[in-house]
């Protein structure tokens, strides 16, 4: 019976019914987040007052939708498709950002270059932790008239 179980898998798998160690390795990122306000800290205040993040994976590709509500109550869900090869990438549903990149440093961090007109924004780097349960993003924010603001974001994986 155990024979006849991987015979069908292999013939699945020859047919394109089944794929075998073809798809990229998903990333610790991949899945859903949520910002802990409490462990957060903003060196100008709480620049969030709450966050989602939703990362999904086809293949290489990193699709993440953000639903934030900032310090003021403003609404927001922002789109951004990527690979991790240090291009920008549009990014939609953001006033203050119209191009993102991403680039891996290691195996559970990532660098992130936000950018509006070509001058970037915001710079971050995450790293989620050995476990895959936090995710930590130490942020540098430009605001418009030119200052920068320090945080760092912790995100619990749901």
């Amino acid at each position: 019976m155990r024979m006849l179980l991987i015979t069908a898998v292999l013939v699945m798998a020859a047919a394109g019914g089944v794929p075998i160690a073809t798809a990229a390795t998903p990333d610790p990122v991949v899945g859903t987040w949520k910002l802990d306000a409490a462990k957060s800290t903003f060196t100008a205040g709480a620049a969030i007052k709450s966050q989602t993040r939703t990362y999904s994976q086809a293949g290489k590709t990193i699709t993440v939708v953000i639903k934030s509500v900032s310090a003021d109550g403003k609404k927001s869900t922002t789109h951004t498709t990527y690979h991790f090869n240090g291009k920008d990438y549009p990014v939609t549903g953001n006033p203050a950002v119209d191009t993102r990149s991403y680039k891996k440093v290691g195996d559970s961090t990532l660098m992130t270059v936000n950018k509006k007109g070509g001058k970037v924004v915001i710079s971050a780097r995450s790293v989620v932790s050995a476990d895959g349960k936090t995710r930590t993003v130490h942020l540098t924010i430009t605001d418009s008239a030119g200052k920068k603001v320090t945080g760092t974001a912790v995100y619990d994986k749901q």
